[in-house]
């Protein structure tokens, strides 16, 4: 919200500092929530800003809640910055070419996806990832939870993550959380063609608020995350998400696809 009103005043990082006395770093600091905001600092950008009344009690509040530790603001958690916008949004639309979304994994296939990605990390803290990556999975099945859009290339039913079973547990899991009414999940099929070119990873945030913005996420190859706010970016990418549910089969024939790398893999298991 912050950068959204210094973006509605036409004004830098740099021109805010200097008008408040703040350190440029400061700004970007408390705009993308490494920093704790004080009282005082809101009502002095809110004065800058000239912010009406409400919307000066509204992130008056905000500072105050954004003192209290939320559950996945932990240095093992690298995900942290991400799992915040996460729990704010309003809708989630997930695109990838590789894996299952975290927020429809078992914990058996994280545990392995974990393991793969970072062969090197202590035990503990592996299964500290895997709780938080199950942790994160009651903001689709609750009552109010956004709603959840997941566009799986077919290769995802078919790489075999951690082992046969895994996958067999993972995708029956997938099929039980396509039946929830805020969830939907459509493959897309080989025979659908090239896929929007250079396209690999992303998550597009809604945020419920007026005064957010939409953000993409974008994963690194270095497993680091790159997030995009600007309008215009977010639009190609929302419309490219729309082209890839064009190529997408519909949920019930996704279901069934599913399904059928099921009875595949129950037919590995007993043979």
């Amino acid at each position: 919200m912050l950068r959204s009103l210094r973006a509605s005043t036409e004004l830098t990082t740099e021109q805010v500092a200097n008008m408040l006395g703040f350190s440029r770093s400061k700004v970007s600091r408390l705009e993308n929530g490494r920093r704790g905001a004080s009282q005082d600092d809101i009502m002095r950008l809110c004065d800058l800003y000239q912010v009406g009344d409400e919307q000066r009690t509204r992130l008056g509040e905000l500072a105050a809640g954004g003192k209290q530790r939320a559950w996945w603001s932990s240095p093992n958690l690298p995900d942290a910055d991400y799992i915040g916008l996460e729990a704010e949004a309003e809708s989630i639309n997930d695109y990838g070419l590789a894996v299952v979304p975290g927020l429809l994994q078992t914990s058996a296939y994280a545990r392995a996806m974990v393991r793969a990605t970072a062969p090197t990390l202590d035990p503990q803290i592996v299964e500290k990832r895997v709780r938080a990556r199950m942790a994160r999975q009651k903001l689709i099945s609750a009552s109010d939870g956004p709603s959840f859009i997941a566009v799986l290339d077919e290769s995802v039913l078919h790489r075999v993550v951690g082992s046969p079973g895994v996958m067999l547990s993972q995708l029956k899991r997938l099929i039980e959380l396509a039946q929830l009414p805020n969830v939907t999940i459509q493959v897309v099929p080989y025979d659908a063609g090239v896929v929007p070119a250079g396209v690999g990873k992303f998550i597009i945030l809604r945020s419920p608020s007026s005064g957010i913005g939409d953000v993409v996420l974008i994963e690194e190859l270095s497993g680091q995350h790159r997030y995009i706010a600007d309008p215009g970016d977010v639009e190609l990418y929302s419309s490219t998400f729309r082209t890839l549910l064009g190529l997408s089969a519909d949920p019930a024939t996704s279901v069934a696809m599913i399904l059928a790398r099921v009875i595949a893999y129950e037919l590995r298991a007993g043979s």
